[in-house]
């Protein structure tokens, strides 16, 4: 479902749906919803009890593990741009030597995954391309 001024929440929409379907079905595709939207002193209460448990400023949209393999994934859309926080983030990890990606497309998405080693149920092959519902171009399925 395609919701109207949320370009962001689209991509990652799909981006889930795409990475359940290309990868082994024990990989773990998490979303660690790290921010409070509401406004005004309630959600600032809320905010700080939030990083008192944990949460982490510029934390990544996803995160993908599988396969021994650690891969995190800020989404953005066409136009979107990093916030301090999240280059901060994205450095801290890269310099631990895990897997980071900037995600503005399921192209992208399923470029990281290969990119960084990981194995995907999608095989090339010599047939035409088919699409899927969730709009990844795919010529063949490993069960």
């Amino acid at each position: 479902m395609k919701r109207r001024g949320t370009p962001e929440a689209d991509l990652q929409r799909a981006v889930v749906t795409a990475l359940r379907f290309a990868l082994p079905k024990t990989a773990i595709i998490h979303h660690c919803a790290n921010e409070v939207t509401e406004p005004g002193p309630r959600g600032a209460k809320r905010q700080a009890i939030l990083v008192g448990m944990g949460v982490h400023a510029g934390f990544a949209d996803l995160i993908v593990l599988c396969g021994g393999r650690v891969l995190f994934l800020e989404l953005k859309s066409a136009k979107g741009r990093l916030s301090p926080a999240q280059e901060r983030f994205r450095d801290a990890v890269l310099a631990l030597g895990f897997g980071w990606a900037l995600v503005r497309s399921l192209d992208d998405a399923l470029g990281a995954l290969a990119d960084h080693g990981f194995t995907t149920r999608v095989v090339q092959t010599d047939t035409p391309r088919a699409r899927c519902d969730t709009g990844v171009d795919l010529r063949r399925v490993v069960p």
